[in-house]
């Protein structure tokens, strides 16, 4: 009995993304096709587009899914710890000064390098 429901299901899925390709490529064509009418008025018209196709993809199984997806995602970046405003110009500090020392010794290498091939290369 399943799995009649979730083949029809999968079927709906195909023409609800045909559906949805079709709106983007309505889209993308009629956006070339009224290039000199008003960019005001085109971009509302796609940003309708945007939203059906949109509404039409969250539809379907893994349109479902990748909701249920970003809802997880949001969760688990409510349990991040931020760093305090201090823990983080001193982390940014140390970055620079240790960028800073690398740098010079590379100079410094380099210089050394470069001295010594002059003396051999003469």
């Amino acid at each position: 009995m399943t799995s009649k429901v979730e083949g029809s299901e999968n079927r709906l899925d195909a023409l609800k993304w045909l559906a949805v390709a079709l709106l983007v490529a309505v889209g993308v064509v009629g956006n070339q096709y009224f290039s000199a009418e008003p960019i005001l008025y085109r971009v509302l018209v796609l940003l309708v587009l945007a939203a059906a196709a949109g509404f039409l993809a969250f539809q379907t199984a893994k349109g479902k899914a990748f909701a249920v997806l970003l809802k997880e995602a949001r969760v688990e970046i409510r349990k991040v710890v931020w760093p305090t405003r201090q823990e983080t110009t001193q982390t940014t500090m140390i970055v620079v000064l240790v960028i800073l020392l690398m740098a010079l010794m590379l100079w410094g290498l380099d210089s050394l390098l470069g001295w010594l091939v002059s003396l051999i290369v003469g």
